[in-house]
């Protein structure tokens, strides 16, 4: 029988195990605090009384956890020779990489995932998982991921599949952010969320088309106008922060926004196109080595 242990139960735990039951696979699970897994275990899940219990009851171990420093403190006591962690908590590159060494000089494999669903897409049609780390390992326990959702395979660097989720996470915190300040403006103004989300929606469909066109210009270092002008961009920015300020709504993360198209249009690049935001955004150290 298909067997894997989940170490932590918070939603997007809890969300795995079930989807492991639904497919029919012998689930272990542990979580720190009690009570979660009360629902897995009526289930048929297997509770184990520590997370080394766990580890020990499965060759493949799926972490779900707050960040990688709770997977050190979790498994500190654990043997895992010979086992496989698939650690798919958030975290940042170079921690996945540490940990990946952590794990090596303890004898188990380690694969790094970045999930890109919330716990209510897991095991559903549309989810999808990066996946980075040794090659054989993901190929061995790739059917057993893919339960979780598809898995885009990023590489042996244990560092690539956080990195691709991290800059996924970027745009998604951004837009959604972008969200709220466009709610908070509306209901400054009588409007109701529901009063705008059909433009909302509208507005987040149109961004894939701004993505393909500037893509090519971004990698070229193009600076390009013809489509969209600093100068435009920044002139457009200011309108949005005087309608929150009129409106009486915050306007911090706008004002952020709108000074770096500014800086751009005060360092003489007003006619030049929006590819100058990289080397706005870059490090100096970044810019000089290009």
């Amino acid at each position: 029988m298909n067997q894997v242990s989940i170490i932590g139960l918070g939603p997007m735990g809890q969300a795995m195990a079930a989807a492991y039951l639904d497919a029919g696979y012998a689930v272990t699970v542990w979580n720190r605090s009690p009570g979660k897994d009360t629902a897995l275990v009526a289930r048929g899940a297997r509770r184990a009384a520590t997370a080394a219990e766990a580890v020990a009851a499965s060759t493949l171990s799926v972490v779900s956890l707050i960040d990688v420093d709770a997977a050190y403190t979790a498994l500190a006591d654990a043997d895992l020779d010979g086992r496989v962690l698939a650690n798919l908590s958030s975290d940042v590159p170079e921690k996945a990489r540490a940990a990946a060494g952590w794990a090596r000089e303890r004898g188990a494999s380690y694969l790094t995932g970045g999930v890109n669903v919330p716990p209510a897409g897991i095991g559903r049609e549309g989810a999808s998982i990066f996946i980075s780390g040794p090659g054989e390992v993901y190929g061995q326990h790739r059917a057993a991921l893919d339960v979780l959702g598809a898995t885009d395979y990023r590489g042996a660097d244990p560092g690539h599949a956080q990195l691709y989720y991290q800059l996924n996470m970027t745009m998604f915190w951004t837009a959604y952010t972008g969200w709220y300040q466009a709610v908070a403006i509306a209901r400054a103004n009588g409007l109701t969320a529901a009063d705008i989300l059909p433009y909302a929606g509208y507005t987040a469909d149109s961004m894939r088309a701004f993505y393909e066109g500037s893509a090519p210009l971004a990698d070229a270092d193009d600076p390009d106008g013809t489509a969209a002008r600093l100068a435009m961009c920044a002139a457009s920015l200011d309108h949005v922060v005087h309608t929150a300020a009129d409106s009486g709504v915050d306007t911090g993360i706008l004002a952020a926004h709108a000074a770096l198209y500014r800086r751009g249009v005060d360092a003489g690049y007003g006619a030049d196109g929006t590819a100058r935001l990289l080397g706005l955004l870059a490090s100096p150290q970044a810019a000089a080595a290009r």
